[in-house]
Order: C-alpha cells, then structure tokens, then sequence
C-alpha cells in the first residue's frame, strides 16, 4: 500500500488534503485518478506549479519576507486560491512560524531572498532540523542566465561563487534543489517535497527569479498526488525483538515506560497508549516529549527529568528494575548535566527504526509503531510501579495565598495559567524557566503543547506561537515567553495582529536571562527593561483586535485572565508580568546548578 502523509485530526487544514498530526499516525493515500485538467499558459507556470503542490500536502499558509529575487514567484504563489500568504517582519520570524505551523500541521513553507534572506532563516531552518519537523524552504536565486558567468551579484559576499548559500544549507537540510531551468524543475521540485515529508527534516528550494513565470508542459496539469513509498519493518527482526523485549519486562519486577520526544517523527504516539494500556506500566514522559503522551491517562506519573522531575517520578523511573524508553533523546539538557540515575543493563531503547535491549542484541529495520504494538499483544499486565507510586504520591501543595497587593509571584501566576487549560487550548512554552514552569501544567485532554528543548534557541516562541496559531485558528494558544526571549523576536507581534489571531501572550518581565543566571551569572545577563505593553501598543497602532495590561499582583492577574477571556476573548491579548528578577522555579534552580557544573567540567589530561 502506498501512504500520503493524512488528514489532520486536531489541526484539520482547510483542503481536508495532506498534512499529518503531530501525534498520530500516516493514514493512506485516497485511490483516484490524476487530474486531467489542463491548465492555460497563465496557470502552467513553476510558480503556480509549486504552489499547487503547497496546497495539496497541507500547506494553506506560507510565512515570507519580500526581496528582489523572490517577488516573481511570490506573485505567483498568492495567486494560488487555496494559499494564503503571511508576510513576517524578518525571515527568522518567518522560519520559526513554519516551524510552529509543521507542528501542527505536519509540514510548514517559507519563502525569503538569495543569502540574505537565506542566511537569516538558517537558524530556524537548523531547529527544525533538530526538531525533526517537515519544512519548505524556499529561496527567490538568481536569474538563471548568470549561473557560470563570473558575476558578481548584489546580496551576495561580493564573489562571482554563488554556492555559499547552498553550502550552509547543506548541513541543516536533508536535501537540496536548485531549480535554474524548466526541464527539470519539476522532478527537483518533486524530489525536495517527498524528501521531506519522507525523512521529517525541512529541505532547500532555490528558484531563480525569472523562470516561476514561465509556462512550460509539464505544469500544463494538476500535479499528481504524493504517493509516498512506505517503509516496513523486517519481519523476522520484529519478531525477534518483540520476543527478546517481552521475556525482559515479563521478568521484571516493577517496570516503568518513559515516552520521548521520537515519538513524533515515528508516528507512535497510538501505538504508545495501546502499549500502556495493555501493560499496565507507570507511565512517564522525557520534557522535551511533553504533549506527545496523554497526561489523562490512568497510569500517567508526570515528566521524568532526573533530580528535577515531577514530584515521585524519578524515584518511580530510577527504582525500576526495567525501563523501556520510547524515543529519546539523552543529551545534557534532558540528562541534567549527564546526571541520570540510569542503568543501560536495566532499559529497553526503542528508537524510530531500531530496538536495543540492555546491552544487547540490537534490532535494526524495526519501525517503531509495528514494535510497540506486537509487543503489547505479548506483554504482561503489571501494574506494580504504579501502584507503589500510588502509595507514595503526596499531591502537590498550593503556594502561599499572596496577599493583598503583594508583589506577584511566578507561581502563583502559572497556578491561573493551569486554570486556563483545556480541549480548546494549546501552550507554547519558549526557551528559559517558562520550560520548568510549563513542563508543571497538567495538560487536559487534547491540549496543545510545544516548546523546543533540542535547538533551545531564544525567542523561538515568537515565531512558533504565530505559525502554529495560523495552522489551528479554532485553538486558542496560551504563550509563555520570557523577556530576554522576547526582546530578540518581538517585531511579528504585528503580524499575529495582522492576522486576526486570538492568542494570550503572557510576558514574563523578570529583568533578564533568568536561565541563563542559573547556569553563569554575569552583567550580560542583565537587559534593557522595555515597556513591553507601551511597546505593542504602538505596534498595533489601532489597526486591528489587540488589548493589552501590565500586572504587579494577583488581583490584577486575575482581572487580566477573566478580560482575555471575556470582553477581549476575540482579540490578541498581552499580559505583561512583573515579576522579582530572583523569582524562579526551583527546578531551575536545580537544573542550573548541574548543567553549570557540566558544562565546567576541566579538560581531561592528555
């Protein structure tokens, strides 16, 4: 059977076409025929062929910045009825809203100009890659007719090579086009979109500026349906590894399973549940695969993160005498500082195509999905890590009730935060203590999470929380961003205003980079205090829905939520938060601690 990457559940694109849900499966290509409509010379263009091609794997919006060798084809792309283009203020605004609309989604575009605009979209374009996400990025190249002559050309670094661009894009992208004549666009174009839908890594397009407008045969037709290989697991490996991983846990006294940030990339999440549900398991979460695992499941113990875990989980994970981790990822961020109380003997790796159990054997050629779900039929139901968790759990406590006009403390702020959450919701949480913060909220069923934890790149949430709004208009998304982050990709403010978007942006004003004063304290942490809500006043300039307050304590925050939520629940609302430049998790604190001692390891002796 052939896949095509499926419709969306939660995040349903207008087409009804392809796109795929951050946690759910590929569902099967629709059997019909191609199109037999023949397009005019107008509509028979690369422009308007790539645009087309956008639509139909789920693309209805694509984030751009305008430049001189890309205007052709952006003419050609809003010309296109089923895309709509959102101009962004930068082209790094412009990468992390594809970023946060591939979440959603399943796949995300942008479109900026030759190397400057391409350079500057790089670092989305490598979190994504870091993310796994499915992302377009195309470049506006220039004229075909200068490719060997020895030019020299304006946006460049003043040299007749114009590789440089691609270069740099050769190490954050699975694959690379460069599309400088019509004969083969098609099949390049082709390439670059099925690789990336293929392999969940965003890719390159580079078109030169003076050929979208040209027709040419083969754009005369409606581009035929993706129908994308599928990829299989071997058998006798599968079975294999199914038998070995259920003779381990069967044996085992308290197993526990731990769900990782793979899981999205593989397509696992169901097959993950039906997993749990069958072997009865404690059931815990790496942070940065928050969201991918339902937090309403019965057996569902909170974020394994070593000593900064949710209250009893670290004891439950690290007491077990089997673990099976689904996808993760162990670097020093979600190791704390390589601190893990962890043994490799005791864990059971399941990575997208590939099984690892204890020191050995390794399964290779394993599709996730197949392996967890032959492994539910196998494994026995022992609900004894749970139960002991069950025993020892102590709920959480509430924070000391502020007084009156007391100064607002940040965890009283996320206990109304918490409040806020359901079915109809979806948290972005951007780089700094809003991760520890964040990762703390109990998620309802179908609440929306995402942060970037690999890539850690601040201000990402800017852009992120603009994409992934524009991709589910119908979810209101809660931001929680940290000033410092804020600071570096405040300017597309605009352009959520601009879009008619109804997100809450909470602005956490705490005087610097509080994460980063955890790790190394020093004066450059330290920032330049902006009237942020004076700020997004002026930017919203009275042209479309915006609302705006500052708060100092709770009563204030609390009048805040009930006015976003009500008289300005169509509206996008900023909430600045004043809080103490001190006033942070304890998990940081923690966390802080250890990765600073990590990361200050002396070298070793030679």
């Amino acid at each position: 059977m052939d896949t095509k990457i499926g419709a969306l559940d939660t995040c349903k694109p207008p087409t009804g076409d392809v796109g795929c849900p951050p946690n759910g499966t590929v569902s099967s290509l629709q059997n019909h025929l191609p199109s037999t409509t023949v397009f005019n010379s107008v509509d028979a263009t690369l422009g308007r062929h790539l645009a087309r091609r956008l639509v139909q794997i789920g693309v209805t919006d694509v984030f751009t910045v305008p430049g001189d060798f890309n205007l052709t084809l952006l003419d050609h792309l809003i010309a296109e009825p089923g895309l709509n283009n959102v101009g962004c203020c930068n082209e790094l605004n412009a990468g992390y809203a594809a970023d946060g609309y591939a979440r959603c989604r399943g796949v995300g575009a942008c479109v900026v100009t030759f190397t400057v605009g391409g350079l500057s979209v790089l670092n989305a374009i490598a979190g994504a890659y870091s993310e796994n996400l499915p992302l377009i990025c195309i470049v506006g190249g220039p004229n075909s007719n200068d490719y060997g002559t020895n030019r020299i050309l304006h946006h460049t670094i003043g040299l007749p090579d114009f590789s440089q661009e691609l270069r740099c894009f050769q190490t954050v992208t699975c694959f690379q086009a460069v599309v400088n004549n019509l004969e083969d666009a098609h099949e390049l174009i082709d390439t670059a979109i099925s690789t990336s839908l293929k392999e969940s890594k965003p890719v390159y397009i580079s078109i030169s500026c003076n050929l979208p407008g040209i027709p040419h045969p083969t754009f005369s037709r409606e581009p035929v349906p993706f129908s994308l290989s599928p990829r299989l697991s071997n058998k006798m490996g599968l079975d294999a590894a199914v038998e070995a991983a259920a003779e381990f846990l069967n044996k085992a006294v308290k197993p526990v399973m731990v769900g990782g940030p793979k899981l999205r990339v593989a397509h696992a999440s169901d097959a993950f549940v039906e997993l749990a549900d069958a072997c009865g398991y404690a059931l815990a979460v790496m942070p940065s695969a928050k969201g991918l695992v339902p937090e309403h499941h019965p057996h569902f113990i909170g974020t394994y993160w070593g000593a900064v875990s949710t209250a009893f989980c670290a004891e439950i994970v690290e007491s077990a005498d089997a673990y099976i981790f689904v996808g993760p990822i162990f670097n020093d961020y979600s190791s704390v500082g390589y601190s893990l109380l962890l043994k490799k003997e005791k864990a059971i790796i399941v990575q997208p195509d590939r099984v690892t159990i204890a020191n050995g054997p390794a399964f290779g050629c394993i599709l996730m999905t197949d392996f967890l779900r032959a492994l539910a039929k196998r494994v026995k139901h022992n609900p004894t890590a749970y139960e002991n968790y069950s025993r020892i759990f102590v709920p959480d406590g509430l924070p000391l009730k502020c007084q009156p006009k007391e100064p607002l403390r940040v965890n009283v702020m996320f206990q109304h935060i918490q409040k806020m959450l359901s079915s109809e919701t979806a948290v972005i949480a951007e780089t700094g203590d809003s991760w520890f913060n964040c990762q703390k909220l109990k998620l309802p069923r179908g609440c929306g999470y995402e942060f970037q934890m690999q890539y850690g790149s601040i201000g990402w949430s800017v852009g992120a929380t603009l994409g992934y709004a524009q991709a589910v208009p119908e979810k209101r998304v809660i931001a929680c961003i940290g000033d410092g982050s804020f600071q570096v990709t405040a300017q597309d403010i605009s352009t959520m205003i601009r879009c008619g978007q109804r997100t809450i942006i909470f602005l956490i004003n705490n005087g610097g980079y509080t994460i980063e004063v955890e790790i190394h304290d020093g004066p450059y942490n330290v920032i330049k205090n902006w009237n942020y809500t004076a700020l997004v006043d002026a930017i919203h300039n009275g042209e479309g829905k915006c609302w705006t307050a500052k708060v100092f304590c709770e009563e204030e925050l609390i009048q805040a939520i009930e006015t976003a939520n009500g008289p300005q629940k169509e509206s996008l609302c900023f909430i600045e938060v004043i809080l103490h430049k001190d006033d942070t998790s304890k998990e940081l604190l923690e966390w802080g601690s250890r990765v600073s001692a990590a990361n200050s390891r002396p070298p070793n002796p030679q």
